[in-house]
This record gives structure tokens, C-alpha cells and sequence, in this order.
């Protein structure tokens, strides 16, 4: 052996003895906020396959997890802000979540959170067909007391309840005491299967829309992660593969609501933060596009 070789093979030494540790090293577990127990729930399936396309996008080396138990949106945020056993959530963007979390900012939904149909008692289609938009706000509706929807409808002048209980709205439905609960083009129709031994139906001719951001979300302090994610999404935007992921789940329901020909009710949404993309068209969906 050369004296160069023998001196080659002395500096490389110290790192191949660790090699064995890096290949054997695991992956960085990252718990996302979707419980264990609904998995197989319609609405989680496109966030959670879309964060696994962000990651393996990315190269970073991290394990997907789901969360063990079930909490409702405002204690998903707490958790995930305390760093108390969450490290991803996806939510709809306000003030309040940018100053706690970290958002990345690439609307994982291209805004279609923010299309919203109404959930009605069938006995009511024609009474809701027939109403005009100043009688369609001033009819009862509900949404969640913690969700961003709530007091955005609220701000436009819907007579609209506040709930904490996700399932008690669609009972509330059921039994008339409101008229209508304003669910988004991605939700409806898989909650509408959900609930089929209820009596509910989507509202013909009616849309309410307003600009609005699905974003994951990490805790604050948490850069690695959020450049991961934003990373991968990028590369996945840029390839198609994130364009092909939406179309595969949503192109269905987005041609099912028929959006051309419904009246569009257009909302003011006060609480976007500054901050949003909303001049990257190529981000958001185009009704005229289907995309």
C-alpha cells in the first residue's frame, strides 16, 4: 500500500466508524393531528396523503404519525402550541393562529375551504331555493364557536349560532332547528355519506364564498419542519404531483357543486391575515378552470 493510500485511509477512518450508526439511525417521528381511529374518515385522507407527498418531496428524513386521540379544533391548536405531543395540524389561517403557530403559507386546498354549500333538512329545499340573499342571512345556520368561519359569517350578517360540538350541529340540522349549515366543496359530500340515515340534502342554487387559507401548521419554533414541508410542497407543485393529488380527490365533488351554476354570495373575510398569497393565482382554485 502507497504511503498516500495509508494516509487517505487514516483521515476517511473516523468516518466510516460512523456509517453504521447513520444508517441504522430511525427517522424523526412527526405526529400530525388526525386521529388513529379516523383514519379511514374521507376528510383527513387528502391532507394526510398530501403531507406524506410534502415530506417525501422534501428528502427529509421524518416518520408520519398520527395522533392518538380525538380533541376538537381548539385543543388540537393548544397542543400543538404548548409542543404537548403534536407537531402538525391543518387548519384554516387567521391572526390569531399565524401569532401562535407557524404557518406555512401554500393553501393546501387551493381555498376551496372557503366555497361553501349549504347542509339543509330535504323538507326545507324549496323554502331555502326561494329565499332571497337578504332572507338566506337572516335564516338560522351554524358553524363551529372556534372555527374562523364562524365569525366571518358573522361580520357579513348571517344569523348564525356557534357550537362546540361538531356531530350536535348536524342534529340540530336534522331536527330544524336551523335552516342550513355551510359546509365547503371538500367536506360536504363525504359528511353527507357519513349521515345518511339522516335527512339532509345540499341546497340547490346557493354558494357562499370567501377568500380563506388551509394551511398546515407547526410549532412555532419549529424551522426545520416548517422548511421541510414548504420545501416539499414547492417541488410537488412544480412536478404536477400535488395538481394530480387535488384532482384525484376533489375533481369529483368540485364538478357534483356544479359551481357555474349557482349564484355566488361573495363574503369579506377581515380576518386574512396580510400575509396570504392571494396574488399567486397559480395557488388558488379557479371555478372557471375546475382547478
Amino acid at each position: 500500500m502507497s504511503v498516500m493510500t495509508t494516509r487517505f485511509c487514516i483521515l476517511l477512518l473516523p468516518f466510516l466508524l460512523l456509517l453504521p450508526a447513520f444508517s441504522n439511525a430511525q427517522p424523526q417521528q412527526v405526529i400530525y393531528s388526525w386521529p388513529m381511529s379516523m383514519l379511514g374518515d374521507a376528510r383527513g385522507s387528502y391532507p394526510i396523503a398530501l403531507l406524506h407527498l410534502a415530506i417525501e418531496k422534501s428528502g427529509a428524513s421524518y416518520q408520519l404519525v398520527p395522533s392518538g386521540q380525538v380533541m376538537s379544533q381548539h385543543r388540537t391548536l393548544r397542543q400543538l402550541g404548548s409542543n404537548n405531543g403534536l407537531d402538525v395540524v391543518w387548519t384554516m389561517t387567521s391572526p390569531e393562529r399565524e401569532k401562535e403557530l407557524r404557518p406555512i403559507r401554500i393553501p393546501i386546498d387551493r381555498g376551496l375551504i372557503g366555497w361553501r354549500l349549504l347542509l339543509i333538512h330535504q323538507d326545507n329545499e324549496q323554502k331555502i331555493q326561494q329565499l332571497d340573499e337578504k332572507h338566506l342571512k337572516t335564516s338560522p345556520s351554524v358553524q363551529g364557536s372556534d372555527w374562523p368561519d364562524y365569525p366571518i359569517l358573522k361580520a357579513n350578517h348571517f344569523r348564525v349560532l356557534g357550537s362546540g360540538d361538531f356531530d350536535a350541529m348536524f342534529k340540530m340540522l336534522q331536527a330544524k332547528r336551523i335552516d342550513y349549515f355551510p359546509r365547503s366543496i371538500t367536506e360536504i359530500w363525504p359528511e353527507l355519506q357519513q349521515k345518511n340515515g339522516m335527512s339532509l340534502t345540499v341546497a340547490p342554487k346557493w354558494v357562499l364564498h370567501y377568500p380563506a387559507a388551509l394551511y398546515f401548521f407547526v410549532q412555532k419554533d419549529n424551522i426545520e419542519l416548517a422548511n421541510a414541508i414548504e420545501i416539499g410542497l414547492l417541488r410537488a407543485i412544480e412536478d404536477g404531483s400535488m395538481q394530480q393529488l387535488f384532482l384525484q380527490h376533489f375533481s369529483s365533488a368540485i364538478q357534483q357543486a356544479d359551481l357555474k351554476s349557482r349564484t355566488v354570495i361573495q363574503l369579506n373575510n377581515s380576518l386574512l391575515p396580510s400575509e396570504t398569497p392571494l396574488q399567486n393565482k397559480a395557488l388558488w382554485f379557479d371555478p372557471q378552470l375546475g382547478y
